[in-house]
């Protein structure tokens, strides 16, 4: 059932994959299934290494109980905003969460990343990001945490003195120059090491080859980004379609 959650005996057919060394898009094709849901599947329980079959149905079926526990019997939830399909923007965000870990990104922080980029204000209090995650505050705090101190999200007071985590415009901005600075780092790392593996040796020249491709690298990054800043601060322009 390609609409359908995952059984436990699909979460099995997914690690025995994994032990044969498949790919996401061969178990998924052998499942019938979005490469995407199994990509987002195995990152979510473990990663690739680590995905157990059982823990996996167990730690999803404990996620849907909190969801229902987190709505509170005899309230309606609000609409959603701009008649959007909710459990759409849940996928999608589990989607968008999963590509950011496996770029790299921490999980929780991952998850809050994504939290706050979805909601249409870009930004969210402590409490609002306990809430919609289903995590504890103090996760949420070391997300956030690590998520300012690489410049992904910037802290606000509102009018009733909460602090607010705040993604804006130039976040993609300012990501970009902090990877162009870091690789920048490595460039001077590497042209170091030369001078120490002795000049023309087969280390230093492998070492010289590897600054001067990095230094191509970060300087183009750098570059791509400074020309590429206003396109975070315009609006696409309407096509034929919009406009009927």
């Amino acid at each position: 059932m390609p609409g359908g959650r995952l059984t436990q005996a699909e979460r099995q057919q997914i690690a025995l994959g994994l032990a044969d060394g498949l790919a996401y898009a061969e178990i998924a094709r052998r499942l019938d299934r979005p490469t995407s849901t199994v990509t987002r599947e195995v990152m979510r329980n473990g990663g690739p290494t680590s995905y157990r079959a059982d823990l996996a149905h167990r730690a999803t079926e404990r996620r849907a109980q909190r969801r229902r526990q987190a709505a509170p019997r005899g309230t309606q939830a609000p609409p959603p905003a701009y008649g959007r399909d909710p459990e759409a923007v849940r996928a999608y965000e589990e989607l968008f969460t999963t590509v950011m870990m496996a770029s790299g990104m921490p999980k929780m922080m991952a998850r809050v990343m994504a939290c706050l980029t979805l909601t249409d204000s870009g930004s969210l209090t402590a409490a609002e990001l306990v809430q919609r995650l289903q995590v504890s505050p103090a996760s949420v705090s070391k997300a956030v945490t690590f998520l300012d101190s690489q410049g992904m999200v910037r802290r606000e007071r509102d009018e009733r003195r909460r602090e607010r985590y705040i993604v804006d415009d130039d976040i993609w901005y300012r990501s970009m120059m902090a990877s162009a600075k870091a690789i920048a780092q490595v460039v001077e790392t590497a042209r170091q090491g030369v001078g120490v593996l002795g000049a023309g040796t087969p280390a230093a020249v492998r070492m010289e080859n590897v600054a001067r491709f990095l230094d191509f690298v970060s300087e183009s990054t750098a570059r791509a980004a400074e020309q590429a800043r206003e396109i975070l601060h315009t609006k696409p322009e309407s096509t034929t379609a919009d406009e009927d």
